[in-house]
């Protein structure tokens, strides 16, 4: 794959990933209603998904140069992996009803808004599951596409937290509407299941 495509399905696999109904995004919307502290938590949620990936991807480049056969076990398992995230997110677009609800205290300093946003982000065991997963998938691109495919992986993040912050005035009432996340989990299960197929595939 040339870097710019590999850039691009990063991004894609990285925004499957994190755009999703979680604490995490509820509580940035919730702040981004009150504009309450959105800068510096839309600059955490970046640097801790960039720090977590990153390290993924360093570590299971190690596991690589020690065992080759790693990257055929993780291009199967994480493929499948994938793909079920895919299909699971069909399912809740084939069955809407759930709507988002910022659930947090009140967040009237940036001290305290920051902390319950870092228990959000490292006291969820999805965060581990998904930076390894897209550490995984990186790493099948080989010691440089592995790096075009985070550099996709960051940006994506960075888009996400930073429309979510900075638009959530706007966005509040459109996802209030479970219509708005069956379309959105439509979307996402189209872009996970492609993508484990490709992976599995050996793409």
């Amino acid at each position: 794959m040339t870097p710019l495509a590999l850039l691009l399905t990063g991004l894609l696999t990285g925004l499957g990933l994190i755009v999703a109904i979680g604490a995490q995004n509820a509580f940035l919307l919730r702040q981004g209603l009150r504009r309450q502290q959105v800068g510096p938590l839309v600059a955490f949620c970046i640097l801790a998904d960039a720090v977590l990936i990153g390290l993924a991807v360093l570590g299971i480049g190690a596991v690589v140069t020690t065992w080759p056969a790693f990257l055929t076990v993780a291009r199967w398992g994480g493929g499948l992996f994938v793909i079920g995230y895919g299909l699971h997110a069909a399912w809740r677009a084939l069955h809407p009803g759930e709507v988002l609800e910022a659930d947090g205290g009140r967040g009237g300093d940036l001290a305290r808004s920051l902390a319950t946003m870092v228990a959000l982000t490292v006291l969820n065991p999805h965060v581990y599951l998904d930076v390894v997963l897209l550490g995984t998938i990186a790493n099948s691109h080989g010691p440089d596409g592995r790096w075009w495919f985070y550099a996709g992986i960051v940006a994506g993040s960075a888009l996400w937290f930073t429309v979510l912050g900075a638009g959530s005035r706007r966005l509040a009432p459109f996802f209030a509407r479970p219509r708005s996340w069956q379309v959105l989990d439509a979307l996402i299960a189209v872009v996970m299941v492609s993508i484990g197929a490709g992976l599995i595939a050996g793409g």
